[in-house]
């Protein structure tokens, strides 16, 4: 019995141990979000904008698709047929927070879904749903993407789409 009782002590010992060594340990800083270049160009938005669009139809999504400039400045937007208006306003707001954020609009969304202090975001003005990306051009954000229609992970997977086309 009292062998049984030291191994438990020396177990429970080890995994304190083990616990105190894995929690000092700092994970390591994010990179810093790219920064801001050149405005998308016309030609560029009209690449990225045709990726989307595509991507929309061959799921059959109908969404509101959004392209800002670096300046978080409208260059373009296309809402395909039967997609609510209201989605219009969403893609934009999506938009605008990846731009002048610098960072997909899920940093936010995966901050909420932990809660705690992370719900302060929620009062911030910006959107909080996936779905919102910038657009980087030799390594500079040149603009930012949004899109709302469907589920927000659809969103987000249409306007990758939309940014690979540019590449």
């Amino acid at each position: 019995m009292q062998k049984a009782t030291m191994s438990l002590a020396l177990g429970a010992a080890l995994l304190v141990a083990v616990t105190s060594a894995s929690a000092q340990t700092p994970a390591a800083p994010p990179p810093p979000p790219a920064p801001y270049g050149m405005p998308i160009t016309n030609e560029q938005a009209k690449k990225v904008m045709a990726g989307a669009e595509a991507e929309a139809k061959k799921n059959n999504w109908p969404v509101a698709i959004v392209i800002l400039d670096s300046g978080g400045q409208m260059v373009m937007m296309q809402r395909l047929d039967n997609t609510q208006w209201g989605s219009t306003d969403i893609a934009k707001e999506k938009a605008r927070s990846a731009v002048a954020l610098r960072r997909p609009t899920k940093a936010l969304q995966d901050a909420i879904a932990q809660g705690g202090v992370n719900l302060r975001f929620l009062s911030t003005g910006f959107s909080v749903l996936e779905g919102g990306i910038p657009i980087i051009a030799d390594g500079k954000i040149i603009g930012s993407i949004g899109v709302s229609g469907v589920t927000s992970q659809q969103d987000a997977q249409t306007a990758q789409a939309g940014i690979d086309n540019l590449k």
